[in-house]
């Protein structure tokens, strides 16, 4: 049998709101509400941004608490990632969660350009956020937007700063990052196993209609999936995606397609080596 795809669902993100798609989930209850059917679907993770009463984003420790108590009780073993994300907050505030102790947190290694403006990821902040990480128990995944990262996360494992072997995801599509890039896309592959072991796990994240294209790829190659409302809000040119859920269905389809089952929560967190916490 395939190995088995997670699928993550991200179900908020920094950016979109109810105008851009009315399902769009922003209050803590929507997000929880959208992230037990894309549970129900198939998701194993859930990368959770939250906001504040205006719907802007904020890394607010209290509402990622709530966020995770309710995610923990209506999805049962699924795997809780907290963003640690630029554009939530300044400094240490981004990591101010990470005393909550989800089961996983993004982990951006290095800088990079966004569509207008600069994502900082100074060194000293990374250092912090990876030692509150480890002091938590909380596995990063590592938020690859250049091939740079990848090998920063390498150096950082070597170094003891990242306790486990890395789960990397590549993120392809933002604007005046790296583009959607078949070539580059393998050879990001190649790098990971040949820096963390052939059998490493990794995924790949598209942006806007590039997540289908990302998640085709990565499904196809043996990788894992993300998809969900923070990175598209639509089905296609046409259709707006009627929920988190849908997306999570439409990767599922790209699963079956290429002969892989959708990993269960039990199965993605043996992948990863997450064990549910007491």
């Amino acid at each position: 049998m395939s190995q088995p795809c997670i699928i993550c669902v991200a179900i908020t993100g920094s950016l979109p709101t109810k105008a851009s798609n009315p399902a769009v989930p922003i209050t803590v209850a929507e997000q929880i509400e959208s992230t037990q059917e894309a549970f129900e679907a198939g998701a194993s993770i859930a990368h959770c941004h939250v906001r504040d009463d205006e719907g802007k984003p904020t890394s607010d420790p209290e509402r990622y608490g709530r966020l995770k108590e309710g995610l923990e009780k209506h999805c049962p073993g699924l795997i809780v990632q907290l963003s640690t994300g630029g554009r939530s907050g300044a400094g240490q505030a981004r990591g101010a969660m990470l005393s909550l102790r989800p089961d996983m947190a993004s982990l951006a290694v290095g800088s990079n350009n966004f569509p207008t403006r600069v994502y900082e990821n100074a060194p000293d902040l990374v250092d912090w956020l990876a030692a509150e990480m480890a002091t938590h128990g909380v596995k990063p995944e590592i938020e690859a937007f250049d091939l740079s990262h990848i090998l920063k996360a390498h150096e950082m494992w070597k170094r003891g700063q990242i306790v486990d072997r890395p789960y990397v995801q590549f993120v392809m599509g933002v604007k005046n990052a790296m583009p959607v890039d078949r070539d580059v896309f393998d050879y990001y592959i190649h790098t990971v196993k040949r820096l963390f072991g052939v059998n490493a796990p990794w995924c790949a994240a598209g942006i806007g209609s590039n997540q289908i294209v990302l998640n085709e790829w990565a499904i196809a190659a043996g990788g894992h999936a993300r998809t969900g409302l923070e990175d598209n809000v639509r089905l296609d040119r046409e259709r707006l995606a009627p929920s988190n859920a849908a997306l999570v269905e439409r990767a599922a389809e790209l699963c079956r397609q290429y002969g892989r089952p959708v990993a269960t929560w039990q199965q993605a967190r043996d992948i990863l080596g997450i064990p549910l916490k007491a």
